[in-house]
């Protein structure tokens, strides 16, 4: 089977707490896997205007995007599918609670996690806990209209 074009997608790592948001990761609840709260890039918005989009849709939560921690890339072999996330630092603008309304359906749980409750939880990426309290910082040129 041919690959097909990669997937790109946003996630939001939200500290409050110090503890991280995290959302479940399949629709009805089908899955224990958990991840950032995010979700696909679409065409003409930067990045971090589809990842404001992105968590107000699955969370209620308005947020101030910051620098890139981590670009996580994965695939399944058996079907093609290819996504690379671009996971970005991300503060509360207020302390609004979490209305989940996810318009696909798919975000219906949320936790908040310390680094110790992470360890429990079965999540993906696997580096996400080095990325969000370890020191390395990452870099991100925010997008440009083209020149011509």
């Amino acid at each position: 089977m041919k690959p097909a074009r990669p997937r790109l997608a946003v996630r939001a790592a939200i500290l409050r707490d110090d503890r991280l948001l995290m959302v479940n990761a399949y629709p009805g609840q089908m899955s224990d896997l958990w991840t950032l709260p995010g979700g696909g890039v679409e065409g003409g918005q930067s990045l971090p205007e589809n990842l404001i989009r992105e968590v107000a849709e699955e969370t209620g939560l308005q947020i101030n995007v910051g620098a890139p921690i981590l670009i996580n890339e994965f695939h399944d072999p058996a079907t093609g599918f290819h996504q690379v996330d671009l996971i970005f630092r991300a503060m509360l603008r207020d302390e609004n609670r979490i209305m989940l309304n996810d318009p696909e359906g798919v975000v219906n749980r949320f936790c908040w996690a310390s680094r110790k409750d992470l360890r429990k939880l079965r999540h993906k990426p696997d580096m996400l806990a080095q990325a969000v309290w370890g020191q390395h910082a990452a870099w991100y040129d925010p997008m440009e209209t083209i020149v011509r």
